[in-house]
């Protein structure tokens, strides 16, 4: 799953880059940039939710594979569109939401599928590594993308990301049977005391044999409301993204500050910043005051990328958005880290929907929060703005709130 992975997601960050710079090139429009992020936030928020649920009550890996194959279908599509010069903004919005109801799916359930391979003291340092690979594709797959665009224009990213998918959909095919676990104990899933190939999570059982539905649903919710430590490191998030990510703003800086060739660098230097972090990460999971470090990285990653915004070059944009990716890189690993640890493996599934749904349905909001923002006041105060604001709300919301600032791992074990 790992190679599936980190092959899988170098491809899709040259989709990722290749769809908003198309949409610039139809529309001339940051603005329409940013509706990409709302094409792919309301399927996001649905089925993220509704799919982890549903993760938590039939085989992780054939609901793995089935939203993986929609996932490929509408990858397809979309190099179908770009080779048939269709040129329609409304069809690109279209197969960004099929794209997003596939990943709200799969995401949440890939990663509830983690506890069941790995043991529970080594899940930081399997986050770490499945976050520093996820982040070396978003450094080697923009800037390729810079190249391919420049070269042979958006639908070889495309064809590029299709070909690496089917690696995803091979190691899909090679996990072994993850059907539901038969109770919801904190152990990582494992009913039989340490077995990481999660026959023994299954003791027969089928979890009611029913598909998951809206009570599913609401007691994943529940948990989330009741569990202060995970609710403020979900709000803790979504302001970080909503007020902060300067995506959307990308295309548009390439093109009037910075010039042809700059766009790979600035969709690749958050996730530089990220690597460097993973490379050098041993230290993370020994620190003991997890939730304050993860206030700590949001606040930093909010100044760093609010400076970004100010460069005057290419290349002071590029270092401070590094810093600020590797600020929340930190943050990240601590986010799944506190989760996968809090949550019983018959929740996890459904939190791992909910926790979809915050980190990636937070960029997509701050992609239309940036682009608007841009409509009215122009890119420079759109970027730096959401930077610093991001700082000051982490840090007010760590304050009013200190049950996260006092969060050890040691909290979740009693």
């Amino acid at each position: 799953m790992f190679i599936g992975n980190a092959v899988s997601n170098f491809g899709y960050q040259l989709t990722a880059v290749a769809v908003p710079v198309q949409m610039y090139a139809l529309t001339r429009s940051s603005l329409f940039v940013g509706l990409l992020g709302v094409a792919g936030l309301v399927p996001l928020l649905i089925f993220a939710v509704w799919g982890g649920a549903i993760a938590d009550k039939v085989d992780r890996r054939a609901l793995l594979l089935a939203s993986s194959l929609l996932a490929f279908a509408s990858t397809l599509a979309l190099l179908a569109q770009a080779v048939l010069s269709l040129a329609s903004p409304g069809l690109l919005l279209g197969l960004v939401a099929v794209q997003a109801t596939a990943f709200a799916v799969s995401a949440p359930t890939r990663q509830a599928i983690v506890p069941r391979l790995v043991e529970r003291g080594e899940l930081a340092a399997a986050n770490t590594l499945t976050s520093t690979a996820f982040n070396a594709a978003m450094v080697a797959g923009p800037l390729a993308a810079g190249l391919l665009l420049v070269r042979y224009g958006v639908a070889a990213a495309y064809a590029v990301d299709a070909l690496s998918f089917t690696v995803a959909l091979w190691a899909t095919v090679r996990l072994p049977a993850l059907p539901p676990a038969m109770d919801g104990r904190a152990d990582g899933g494992r009913a039989d005391g340490g077995r990481a190939d999660g026959a023994g999570a299954v003791a027969g059982g089928r979890a009611g044999g029913r598909i998951a539905g809206w009570s599913d649903v609401r007691e994943g919710l529940a948990y989330i409301f009741t569990t202060p430590v995970l609710l403020l490191s979900f709000a803790i998030d979504i302001a970080a993204m909503v007020l902060a990510l300067p995506r959307s703003l990308f295309p548009e800086v390439a093109d009037k500050r910075f010039g042809e060739g700059s766009i790979g660098w600035l969709y690749a230097a958050i996730a530089i910043g990220s690597v460097v972090a993973g490379l050098t990460s041993g230290w993370i999971g020994r620190v003991r005051r997890q939730g304050m470090a993860l206030v700590m990285s949001v606040v930093a990653w909010g100044l760093a990328v609010g400076l970004a915004g100010l460069a005057g070059s290419l290349w002071l944009a590029v270092l401070l958005l590094a810093l600020g990716g590797a600020a929340d890189m930190i943050s990240a690993v601590y986010r799944q880290t506190i989760l996968q640890t809090y949550a019983p493996d018959g929740f996890q599934g459904r939190l791992q929907g909910i926790f979809i749904a915050v980190v990636a349905g937070g960029p997509r909001l701050g992609d239309l929060r940036a682009g608007a923002t841009a409509a009215l006041v122009g890119p420079t105060v759109a970027w730096v703005s959401g930077g610093l604001a991001a700082a000051v709300v982490a840090g007010l919301l760590a304050v009013i709130f200190p049950a996260l600032l006092r969060y050890t791992p040691s909290a979740a074990s009693r």
